[in-house]
């Protein structure tokens, strides 16, 4: 598969807003967390409206599940170019979303060095799923885990009133 101009932008942007937080927050004294968060809000904004731009034409869902069901497919497939390859669910509020060959971490050495770095890019990616869902109803946590690169999985935990 061939990469399209925009692919490739998007992936370096993607790594560029990762370092530059990175660095700006050490060269402040700031803890890393300071950076997580300011990935993970950018994330969030972003979700939030495309997630409004793409449900427009969309049919209503009829429950929680079916609105995960559309992050994974149509969501997921706007921003990685890919669905999503599994989705788990406790049917509790729990759900977790498999990626075997996430974008950001394809071109990536499967060294041990960069599985200790990999979760530094997935603050942005954990907003995107957060912020789509929360545009769609649906107030969440979502955290991040890479335990071989190139997957990671992203657990999904409802907040329920």
């Amino acid at each position: 598969m061939t990469k399209l101009a925009e692919d490739v932008i998007f992936d370096f942007l993607h790594m560029e807003a990762v370092k530059y937080m990175y660095d700006q927050c050490s060269n402040e004294k700031h803890s890393e967390d300071d950076a997580t968060s300011k990935l993970e809000h950018m994330g969030y904004s972003t979700g939030y409206r495309l997630a409004d731009r793409l449900s427009r034409e969309s049919l209503r869902f009829n429950d929680e599940l079916d609105l995960l069901k559309y992050v994974c497919k149509v969501v997921w497939s706007a921003v990685y170019r890919k669905e999503v390859d599994n989705l788990r669910t406790n049917h509790q509020g729990f759900y977790v979303l498999h990626d075997n060959a996430f974008r950001f971490f394809t071109s990536m050495s499967r060294s041990k060095q960069y599985l200790e770095q990999a979760p530094k890019y997935l603050a942005l990616p954990c907003g995107v799923v957060r912020g789509a869902l929360a545009n769609l109803g649906v107030q969440c946590v979502v955290t991040a885990e890479v335990t071989t690169l190139p997957a990671c999985k992203f657990q999904v935990q409802v907040q329920r009133a």
